[in-house]
C-alpha cells in the first residue's frame, strides 16, 4: 500500500495538462466489445480503472495491448458472456459491459457492479431499459443473468438522467432491431464523447448532449481510432487545489463550457478565472469566501464528482458553506478526514454544512474513495505542516501521476511505497 506524504503551504504556479476522461475511456473500452475489428483509443490515462477494464476485456476473449499511451484492442476472439464477480465488484462502470455483451452473445451474466464506496447507486434504470430492448433479465444470489433472441429498438423514458444507464441504452440499442428513441437522457459531455466514437464506427446516433436520443440500428460496425476528450473533474481537481493554495494555474485541455458550474462558483469564492478554447486560467489570492449553497445535480449542475473538492475548499473561506448532495447518500463519509486536519464541518444526511476556518493542520489521513482521497490531498496542499494520505489504491483509480502534475506547480508531495 503507498502513501501520500505532503508538506502543504505553498502555492502553486504554472501549467498543467489534462488526462483523459477517466468517465469517458471506460465506456469506449466496452464499446470496443460491439466490433471484430481492432479499435485503438488514443491518449489513455494509466489509471487503475482503465487497467481493470482492460482486465476484464481480456478474460472475454479480447487482446488488449497498452502501446505508448494508446490501448489497442482487438475483441475478434472474444467469446465469453460471463464477468467474474472479483472484476465487477471492483469496478462500478463493469455495468456497461451488459449493453455491449447483450449486442454481441445475446447474454450476458455479471455479478452487481461495486467500486467506490459512496452509497447503493441502484442499477434499476439500466436492467428496466434493457427488458424495453426485449431482454429478460433473473437476478440471483448477487448475479445478473440476461438474456434475448434479438434486441429490438424501442420508445424508452428513464425517470432520472443517469449517466451510465444512458451509455448502456446506447451500447444495447446501436445494432438493435429497428429505431430505439431514448426519452430523459443524461447530457454530460461524457454522453456525446461515446457518441462520437460509436458514429465513427459506423453507428447511427443523435441527440445526445440532449435529453432526447435517437439509435438506428445498424447491421454491423467497424474499428475506428479515437481520441477520447479531457477530464473535466480532473481539471477541475487542478483548479479547486490553486484555489485553496493561492496561486496562479492553467489547465489545458477542457472547456470552459464543460466546467460552467464550477468556475460559477470559484468566481463566488473569489477566484479570478479566464476561459479561452482548452485552457483554464484561475488566479487566487488572499482569504475566499465562503459558497453560500452548493447543490450537487446532473449536468450541467455542480458535478457530484467535484463535491469533496470543493468542500475541502470551503473548509478555510471565510464564512460558511451549505452542500447538498443529492446523488449519492454516504458521499461525505471523507469529512471526519477533514476533520482531523481541523476542518469544522457537520454532517445531517445529504447536507453538510462548513464553517470556514483560518487554517488547517497537517495530520494522517485515509482516503476512503476516488473523490473524497482526492479532496484530503488537495486540504493537504493547503495545510500547516505535513500530512499523510494513505490508501492510494482509490486515488490512483482516477488520477494517473497527480503527485507529479502537482510536484510540477510547485507542491511538495512525495508517493512512498509501504
Amino acid at each position: 500500500m503507498d502513501k501520500f506524504i505532503i508538506d502543504g503551504g505553498r502555492r502553486l504556479f504554472g501549467s498543467v495538462k489534462t488526462q483523459s476522461a477517466k468517465n469517458s475511456v471506460l465506456p469506449l473500452f466496452a464499446a470496443s466489445v460491439l466490433t471484430d475489428k481492432q479499435v485503438t483509443i488514443c491518449e489513455t490515462p494509466a489509471i487503475a480503472d482503465a487497467f481493470c477494464m482492460a482486465q476484464i476485456l481480456r478474460e472475454l476473449g479480447a487482446e488488449v495491448r497498452f502501446e505508448d499511451g494508446n490501448v489497442v484492442i482487438d475483441s475478434s476472439n472474444a467469446h465469453s458472456h460471463i464477468i467474474s464477480s472479483a472484476l465487477t465488484r471492483e469496478l462500478r462502470s463493469s455495468v456497461f459491459m451488459l449493453g455491449s455483451l447483450l449486442t454481441r452473445f445475446r447474454r450476458a451474466v455479471i455479478a452487481y457492479p461495486g467500486g467506490c464506496d459512496i452509497g447503493l447507486r441502484p442499477i434499476d434504470l439500466h436492467l428496466n431499459a434493457l427488458k424495453r430492448l426485449g431482454v429478460d433479465i433473473v437476478e440471483r444470489d448477487g448475479y445478473i443473468y440476461c438474456e434475448c433472441e434479438k434486441l429490438k429498438g424501442a420508445e424508452i423514458a428513464i425517470d432520472f438522467p443517469s449517466v451510465g444507464a444512458t451509455e448502456n441504452i446506447m451500447l444495447a440499442g446501436v445494432k438493435a432491431e429497428g429505431r430505439t428513441v431514448l426519452q430523459g437522457a443524461a447530457k454530460e459531455p461524457e454522453i456525446v464523447d461515446l457518441q462520437n466514437f460509436l458514429n465513427g464506427m459506423g453507428a447511427k446516433i443523435k441527440g445526445a448532449g440532449t435529453d432526447v436520443i435517437e439509435i438506428e440500428g445498424v447491421g454491423s460496425l467497424g474499428g475506428v481510432t479515437y481520441t477520447p476528450i479531457k477530464d473535466r473533474i480532473e481539471a477541475g481537481s487542478f483548479l479547486i487545489a490553486c484555489a485553496i493554495c493561492g496561486g496562479e494555474v492553467e489547465v489545458e485541455g477542457v472547456s470552459g463550457e464543460n466546467l460552467g458550474m464550477l468556475l460559477h462558483k470559484l468566481r463566488e469564492n473569489g477566484c479570478k478565472i479566464h476561459t479561452k478554447n482548452d485552457k483554464i486560467r484561475l488566479s487566487s489570492y488572499g482569504r475566499l469566501k465562503c459558497n453560500r449553497r452548493i447543490e450537487t445535480m446532473p449536468f450541467p449542475g455542480f458535478p457530484t464528482d467535484l463535491q469533496a473538492q470543493i468542500t475541502a475548499l470551503n473548509t478555510v473561506c471565510e464564512g460558511g458553506a451549505l452542500i447538498v448532495e443529492n446523488l449519492f447518500e454516504t458521499r461525505f463519509k471523507y469529512v471526519p478526514e477533514l476533520q482531523k486536519m481541523g476542518a469544522d464541518i457537520e454532517v445531517r444526511g445529504r447536507t453538510a454544512f462548513v464553517r470556514g476556518v483560518k487554517g488547517l493542520h497537517g495530520a494522517s489521513v485515509t482516503a476512503g474513495d476516488l473523490r473524497g482521497g482526492a479532496a484530503l490531498v488537495i486540504a493537504a496542499l493547503a495545510a500547516e505542516g505535513v500530512s499523510e494520505v494513505f490508501d492510494l489504491t482509490h486515488i490512483d483509480r482516477g488520477y494517473s501521476d497527480l503527485e507529479g502534475k502537482l510536484r510540477s506547480l510547485g507542491a511538495q508531495i512525495e508517493r512512498v511505497h509501504m
